[in-house]
């Protein structure tokens, strides 16, 4: 099972979303069946059985076989993620313009790339806290800041290169627990100068 799935093809989005099959997801987290499910989330044995088939055939169940109860088998069906997050491309639309634009700002297709990492990062660390119980050690720092100019900007950033490179050489080892940080310098799509 993966940690957390992005979503991006809407029929997966639309199955995902769905009030009933997104209970029926959480439940199945662990291996169970429709009978099981639906016992857990208040739903009959047979609309539960609609939705997982549903729910399989769009990539977000995995059978793994069947049991035997009784005089007949239940089939058995686990999450194929822990968590599923909604791509930002999901949303796109006509998808062309944006590609092109991805294609020929290679920083700009940084940013988006590590956005899209950063959501489903936090969605698996927020699943170790909340379902594993875990303590997650992490920082988070946000500001703004202006540049007069481009020059202004191009040296900011080579000083700050500098600062991490330094901070990284001194704190950083070989060994130990690995840790993500992520620097994004942009404008501000809200400042409409």
């Amino acid at each position: 099972m993966e940690s957390v799935l992005s979503l991006e093809d809407p029929a997966a989005i639309a199955a995902a979303t769905h009030p009933v099959r997104a209970a029926i997801l959480e439940a199945m987290r662990e291996p169970s069946t429709a009978a099981a499910v639906a016992r857990a989330v208040g739903q009959s044995r047979q609309n539960v059985a609609y939705h997982v088939r549903e729910l399989e055939r769009a990539g977000l169940l995995r059978h793994l076989g069947r049991r035997r109860r009784g005089n007949f088998f239940e089939q058995t069906y686990v999450s194929t993620a822990r968590t599923f997050v909604v791509a930002p491309s999901s949303t796109w639309g006509d998808a062309a313009p944006r590609a092109s634009a991805l294609a020929d700002q290679l920083s700009l297709g940084e940013l988006v790339a590590a956005g899209e990492r950063l959501q489903r990062d936090s969605a698996a660390l927020l699943d170790r806290a909340a379902f594993d119980g875990e303590e997650i050690p992490s920082a988070s720092a946000t500001t703004e800041i202006r540049f007069a100019s481009e020059d202004a900007r191009a040296a900011f950033l080579h000083d700050y290169v500098e600062a991490l490179t330094a901070l990284a050489r001194k704190h950083g080892t070989r060994r130990g627990r690995t840790y993500r940080l992520l620097l994004a310098a942009y404008p501000d799509p809200e400042d409409e100068r």
